[in-house]
Parts: structure tokens; C-alpha cells; sequence
């Protein structure tokens, strides 16, 4: 059976379990199956974390499950809160990430599917972890571009999966981009693109994460300057918190998942089609 605790956010099976959910006046999340769940049944919850109350939401879900006497819960949460705060870069800061992770590890979950975690830091301090990586959702988005593109990494982070990107798609070429964080005041700086001279060749950059957008208009420009051909923008999880409009200068066309949140005036890929 399947619990989507997000109702926008359906991208697993038919046989769904009813329920009713709201908030008290003192702000304490509240749910109520409404679906008679048989015990010993076998329940995979699916959501989307874009606050600490869908935390409440899914802890509240998962006792109320149990209470039920589910004796199997697995959890498809394709993008992990907290990922990126996966260091502590000054004192007094906390490891975000293992906040997060210990939260869910103290549900004993049977299974807990990621899609394109950001490093490999939550899988190792998330207990029973599965990640479902990008490459099916890349090939989509190139099947959908229809011309030969080469990819590019935005940065040394995004190194390592992007080779493995394009091993999945038979060899295609892949090229190395940087950046700097200026540590005092936060801002992008220092793009820098390692190839000479792009000759009109089609990029793609493919990333897990797009937020504010700087890291790929930075890199565009840089890109700009080696002669690409067109641009094309693959992020698994569109946060988008300065929207889309700024980036659409810089891009062709720019590609996400539903995994964060459902966004306009990009192409959409859901993630039922990168399950199947």
C-alpha cells in the first residue's frame, strides 16, 4: 500500500491509503488514517520535505502505521533536507544533515530511497539508505534536447557522478568547470571553464541542486566565453528561490524533477517516470 503524504506528490502505485491531516492551534502536525490497514501489511510512504512540520507529518504517519501493526514501512523521500550542510565550515554551527538523518533513523525504517543525494555523506549517516541516481533522468532530457551535447560539471563535486553519468550514456564527453566561495560574504566567485575552445558544441550541465541559480549563470558566462552552442540546465531537485526568469537568459532550456516541488516555465520531469 502506499501513503503519499504529499497529495501534489503521487508518483508510486493506485492502491493508496486515505487519511486526514491538519495542524493545531499550538502548532503540533496531526494525521488520521482514514484507509483500514490491514496488520502485518507492507506500507510505502512517499513526501516531499520542504519544512520541519513535514517532518512532524511523517513521524505522526509512521506511528500511526505501526499502531496499525504495519510491520514493513519504507519511505521514498526523494530530496534530502539538509544535504548540502553535509560539513561544519565554522564553530557552532551544527551538522545538518545528521539532524535530519538521526531523525529518520530513529523511525527504523526498513528502507529509505533518496533520489541524487548531494554527497555521499547522507547516505553513510542514513541507516538503510537506497539512492536512486540521475542517470535515467538524464538520459530523459537528452532524448528530449534531440541533438548531440556534451556534459559539464559545475564543480569538483559534481565530478565524480557526472563521469558516472556518462558511462551510463556510452562515453559522452564531459567537461570540468569550477567556482570559488568567497567564505567572508558568501558570494560565487572565480569561474573558470578547463577547455579552450567549445567550437559551437551543445553543453548540458547537470548538477543535483538548483537554489538560488549563481552557480550556473556563472558558469554560463564562462562557457560563453570558451564559443558554446547552445545551453541546456539539468538539476535534479528545482528549489528555485529567485525563480526561473534570470536563468532562462543564460539557457535554452532548463530541466528538473517534481521532487521538491512542482515549477513553471521548465521542463518537468516526474519522478514516476524515472521509477518506472
Amino acid at each position: 500500500m502506499i501513503l503519499n503524504l504529499d497529495p501534489t506528490f503521487t508518483p508510486l502505485g493506485d492502491n493508496q491509503i486515505e487519511f486526514e491531516k491538519f495542524v493545531f492551534s499550538g502548532g503540533e502536525p496531526h494525521i488520521k488514517l482514514t484507509t483500514l490497514v490491514e496488520e502485518g501489511e507492507k506500507v510505502m510512504i512517499t513526501t516531499r520535505i520542504r519544512s520541519f512540520n513535514d517532518f512532524g507529518f511523517l513521524a505522526c504517519a509512521v506511528d500511526a502505521l505501526r499502531r496499525s501493526r504495519v510491520t514493513t514501512i519504507e519511505l521514498l523521500l526523494p530530496y534530502f533536507p539538509g544535504a548540502r550542510q553535509d560539513r561544519v565550515m565554522v564553530p557552532g554551527e551544527p551538522l545538518t544533515v545528521k539532524v535530519y538523518a538521526d531523525i529518520l533513523n530513529n523511525l527504523n525504517l526498513h528502507k529509505i530511497t533518496v533520489f541524487d543525494p548531494h554527497s555521499e555523506v547522507t547516505p553513510a549517516v542514513l541507516n538503510n539508505c537506497k539512492m536512486l541516481a540521475n542517470h535515467k533522468f538524464v538520459e530523459k532530457v537528452i532524448a528530449d534536447i534531440k541533438e548531440k551535447v556534451v556534459l559539464v560539471s559545475p564543480d569538483g563535486g559534481a565530478l565524480k557522478k557526472i563521469y558516472k553519468v556518462s558511462e551510463y550514456l556510452g562515453g559522452i564527453a564531459v567537461i570540468e568547470g569550477s567556482k570559488k566561495r568567497n567564505v567572508k560574504n558568501g558570494k560565487l566567485e572565480g569561474f573558470k571553464v578547463y577547455e579552450e575552445d567549445l567550437k559551437g558544441e551543445n553543453c548540458l550541465i547537470v548538477d543535483d541542486i538548483c537554489d538560488g541559480g549563481g552557480t550556473f549563470m556563472g558558469l554560463a558566462q564562462e562557457l560563453k566565453k570558451k564559443n558554446v552552442g547552445k545551453l541546456y540546465l539539468a538539476v535534479s531537485h528545482g528549489i528555485f528561490s529567485k525563480g526561473v526568469e534570470a536563468l532562462q537568459q543564460h539557457f535554452s532550456k532548463i530541466y528538473t524533477t517534481d521532487s521538491f516541488r512542482d515549477v513553471e516555465n521548465v521542463v518537468q520531469i516526474k519522478l514516476e517516470e524515472i521509477l518506472k
